[in-house]
């Protein structure tokens, strides 16, 4: 089978997600317990800060609201007593003896600063697996919403946020990704995930290219 060719870099000229009416924009996970102070996942969170990718992911929210694109926020948790969370694999068994557990109803689960909440926000949560999409509420509240681009941010790019733009992809969502606004560990593997396998089926952009197209007046 003949292999893809290099990948493209950030699509140049105006974003994809200029309708405002039919897009939404998903942080993944930005989470005080996964990318906070007291995060679970310490070198996860100082990448997303040290990068600036939390601070970019902040601004596209918003832009976001000034610009009437609907923010979804997808937050991980699980029950104290783990009921019905996932065991099989070992990413699940660790996470549960972490120090920091993303547990229901605590700060851990919370959306971290600096993003602000609106409340025109939706906040999808999830007990189990790897996608905010899986199994969730996120699909058919985007489908009533009359969403067709989906953008994509958050963490990680190791886990979740490849989970995320596949299955958008394979529900019929046109799928954009700000190249900046996404992070994991090593911090160079993030590049690597969206040049060999994101932007074969997602548009990558920029922050700078989104948030120009979505408050041009800044």
């Amino acid at each position: 089978m003949p292999q893809p060719g290099p990948a493209p870099g950030p699509a140049p000229g105006p974003a994809p997600a200029s309708d405002t009416a039919t897009t939404a924009l998903l942080t993944v996970e930005c989470q005080n317990g996964v990318v906070g102070d007291e995060s679970a996942l310490p070198e996860l969170a100082k990448e997303a800060r040290d990068s600036g990718m939390l601070n970019r992911v902040a601004a596209l929210v918003a832009a976001a609201h000034r610009s009437g694109v609907q923010v979804v926020h997808a937050v991980a948790e699980r029950r104290r007593d783990g009921l019905a969370a996932n065991t099989n694999a070992r990413l699940f068994r660790a996470a549960g003896r972490l120090p920091v557990r993303q547990l229901s109803g605590t700060r851990a689960v919370e959306v971290a600063p600096p993003i602000e909440v609106a409340e025109r926000d939706l906040i999808v949560r999830r007990l189990h697996g790897l996608s905010p999409m899986a199994g969730t509420d996120l699909d058919p509240l985007l489908r009533n919403l009359g969403v067709r681009t989906l953008v994509v941010t958050g963490v990680s790019s190791n886990i979740a946020i490849p989970n995320t733009v596949f299955d958008a992809v394979n529900l019929g969502y046109r799928v954009v990704v700000p190249s900046d606004a996404v992070c994991g560990v090593p911090a160079a593997y993030t590049d690597e995930v969206i040049r060999n396998s994101l932007s074969l089926v997602a548009t990558v952009i920029t922050t700078e290219a989104l948030l120009n197209e979505w408050d041009p007046a800044r």
